[in-house]
């Protein structure tokens, strides 16, 4: 099992006490550190520093009695975030009809980036409302995009 599914199971039921679900788990390098990083959120997508705080508690005592990861790391607890990345089948259905930026790993028309409406996801293919569609293997990352009016 890898690092990020063990975490985000021991995260789970924390989280679930404050309201809250397990968004994400990245175990990352930045800048010569390692960073296991626990994505929360909940429905109102309104989540506070005392909820990060009572999770990253309650998951810090549960991974210091299982020790399941050999090398220092930081943990740090946060919000998903107002621009998160979509990921699974479930975050895409979640968000159909939100304002999103659609990543790609090759420029297509000369931009690697192009901002949208999600109207769809279909086997990892990402449609646009405008009728543009991107190719599982095109894409890089879906992130929300947090629009003013």
């Amino acid at each position: 099992m890898k690092i990020t599914e063990l975490v985000a199971g021991l995260a789970a039921e924390p989280a679930a006490a404050v309201g809250c679900f397990v968004w994400d788990v990245e175990f990352v390098k930045e800048g010569g550190e390692r960073y296991l990083r626990v994505s929360i959120d909940n429905d109102e997508a309104q989540v506070d520093i005392d909820q990060c705080e009572a999770v990253s508690k309650a998951l810090d005592a549960k991974l210091d009695e299982l020790d399941p990861i050999q090398e220092s790391y930081i943990l740090e607890v946060c919000s998903a975030g107002a621009e998160r990345a979509l990921k699974r089948p479930e975050d895409f259905a979640r968000f159909l009809g939100s304002p999103v930026t659609v990543k790609l790993y090759s420029a297509k028309n000369g931009r690697k980036e192009y901002p949208g409406v999600l109207k769809a996801w279909e086997e990892g293919d990402v449609v646009l409302e405008d009728g543009v569609r991107f190719r599982k293997n095109e894409v890089a990352q879906v992130r929300l995009r947090v629009t003013f009016s």
